[in-house]
Parts: C-alpha cells; sequence; structure tokens
C-alpha cells in the first residue's frame, strides 16, 4: 500500500474523487500535501477489481500487482531520477543507457517516455477495466514533452484515464490545464497531524519542530525527520549559518541548502517586520539584519534555485551560498 494511504486528509480527498467523473485529472498543490500518494490511490482504485467508495480493495490481483510495480495497465510517467528514487521500473531502452553508462538520469519527463505511454494508452486494457497513465511530478515535462501528450490528453482512445499531480501547476502549459478537471490539494486540520505523524514513528517534540520547518506539511515534515538531523540542530541553524559555519550543512545537496537558505531569508524578513516567523521559532533567529541586504540575498537565492540542479562545483556553490547569507545576516541596518 502507498506509504501515505491511512492519512485521513487524503482518505477524505480521495473518496470525494472517486464520486466525479472525468478522464484527466490535475492534482495541484505545494509539496508535502500528498500529490503522488494520491494520484496513485485514485489509478489504484480506478483499475481494482473490487474497489469500494473509499478506494482499492488492496486484496485483489490488481492492487497487488501495483504494489510490485508490474501492472500491465498502468504506466507511471516521471523523471527517471524519481523513477529510480520511488523504485519504478524504467523502459528497457532507457534502462541499458543508464546501465552501460551512456547518460546519466534525467531529471526531466522524456519525450521518449512520453510517445511510449501515447503508444500505451492506445492498446487495448490486459485486464479489461480500463488504462490509467499516472504523470509525477507534472511540471517536469518540457514544452516537447507537454505537447506531446496534449492531442491525447484532449481525445484518448478507448478507456484510458490520465491523473497528473503537480507541486508547481503553474508551469505547465495552459492547455495542458485546460484539458485537465482540477483538484486542489486540501491541508490537513491542524489536530490531525500530531496523530499522524506518531503513527509513522515520530515523537511529539520531534513532529513539533518538523511541521514548522516543513511549512505545516506533513509529507515534507516526514522527510524532513527521516534525514537524520536532530531536531535541535534545525533550531540552531539559522545562528549557525550566521557565523559562517561550514559544517551546518555538511552532505546536504544544493538544492537542499537553497531551500533552507530561502526558508531563513523568508523568516528574517517576518521577523524585521514584527510577524511571526514560519519556520524558525522567533528565539531561533539572529537579530534583525538589514532588510535591503535581506532583500538583495532573497533575489540572489531565487536566481541560484534556477540553476541549483545542475551546479558546476557543488563544493565551490555550497561555500559561496554560505559566505552570501552570513554577509546578509550580519548586515545591518
Amino acid at each position: 500500500m502507498s506509504q501515505l494511504l491511512s492519512a485521513p486528509w487524503l482518505t477524505r480527498q480521495l473518496r470525494q474523487l472517486l464520486t466525479q467523473r472525468g478522464h484527466a485529472w490535475l492534482l495541484q498543490g505545494p509539496s508535502g500535501l500528498g500529490q503522488y500518494t494520491l494520484a496513485l490511490d485514485l489509478a489504484r482504485a480506478w483499475l481494482c477489481e473490487k474497489p469500494t467508495p473509499a478506494g482499492a480493495c488492496g486484496q485483489c490481483e490488481s492492487c497487488h500487482a501495483i504494489d510490485v510495480r508490474t501492472h500491465a495497465d498502468l504506466c507511471v510517467l516521471m523523471p527517471e531520477t524519481v523513477m529510480q528514487q520511488r523504485q519504478w521500473p524504467l523502459g528497457e531502452k532507457a534502462q541499458a543507457e543508464l546501465d552501460d553508462k551512456k547518460r546519466k538520469p534525467s531529471r526531466e519527463i522524456r519525450v521518449d517516455a512520453m510517445r511510449d505511454a501515447i503508444e500505451f494508452s492506445q492498446r487495448t486494457s490486459a485486464s479489461g477495466r480500463g488504462k490509467v497513465v499516472l504523470v509525477y511530478p507534472a511540471e517536469r515535462m518540457n514544452a516537447v514533452t507537454a505537447n506531446a501528450l496534449l492531442k491525447t490528453l484532449e481525445e484518448p482512445a478507448g478507456d484510458v484515464k490520465f491523473v497528473l499531480a503537480s507541486e508547481a501547476a503553474q508551469q505547465l502549459l495552459p492547455t495542458i490545464r485546460s484539458r485537465c478537471l482540477m483538484h486542489a490539494m486540501a491541508w490537513p486540520q491542524e489536530q490531525e497531524l500530531a496523530p499522524w505523524l506518531a503513527e509513522q514513528g515520530m515523537d511529539a517534540d520531534a513532529a513539533a519542530v518538523w511541521l514548522r520547518a516543513a511549512g505545516g506539511r506533513p509529507e515534507d515534515a516526514l522527510a524532513l525527520g527521516a534525514n537524520g538531523m536532530d531536531a535541535s540542530r534545525w533550531s540552531g541553524l539559522p545562528k549557525a549559518v550566521q557565523r559562517g559555519d561550514p559544517a551546518v550543512m555538511q552532505g546536504w545537496s544544493p538544492a537542499e541548502i537553497v531551500l533552507t537558505l530561502h526558508k531563513i531569508c523568508h523568516d528574517m524578513q517576518l521577523h524585521h517586520c514584527g510577524a511571526a516567523p514560519r519556520f524558525f521559532r522567533a528565539q531561533d533567529l539572529p537579530r534583525p539584519a538589514s532588510f535591503a541586504a535581506l532583500s538583495q540575498w532573497g533575489k540572489a537565492l531565487a536566481r541560484a534555485t534556477r540553476t541549483v540542479e545542475h551546479p558546476f562545483n557543488p563544493g565551490l556553490m555550497q561555500e559561496a551560498l554560505l559566505s552570501q547569507a552570513k554577509n546578509a545576516l550580519n548586515s545591518r541596518h
């Protein structure tokens, strides 16, 4: 079963979606709300031999085939890096190219994979219950890949359904969005979060820290808690960055560093204006810095975000990012 199936906020949304008709859905919202999990559970219910109003039965051959990633009527479209992370098999040609080290795994959804998905959508269902194409994260389709999907999305051949899940739907082509029924991911109720995280093995004190660090997004909080960092270390990050401590983010990827620095910058700007910080407690933040310097730092981080997945030298990038952060946090009015 998928990781977040028991989350009550996802169960409610799944019930709602299963009562509605439509061959193409776009699940959209910020990261950490369970888009992928809901999309997979929706696909699972559509293909289930004995579906219920609450979703798939979880016991039939179809459910088992999805669990072991071998369902003949489910096509999953993801960047190869995400496919590997979530343990979905790659196509034979793509796997052979990676095994022969002809190229690195793609961070985008490749047009070749999309063409395979279109060919899949035109075949007869193996089970007779239709077919499903799941696309996640949908914003990782480039213009060529997205355009290849358009006609099939508008006029699908046979009994095929599409579910696209996105954490940045504004980056999708308007023509893709217009061909889908939209579903905005619902935020969980506050009283649901701590019990659910406790079920995942997270104690109450750590849950409070990681939920704040994730901006209230449960899936992101769970990921942060699983990365091996002690919760008290997170609380000490802003002042460690202000000191320019090079060990504070040792071993982090450039993307993780930029995201965390964004959170510190965001909270410092809120704190400067007298508002409550979002990702850290007020006592965790350094003394107020120059708002102009913080604004310039925020713009620089936004620029870094655009190239963070392709740094020329990750070590030099980390050094530059921490130096930039130290200067901003130690600026004066």
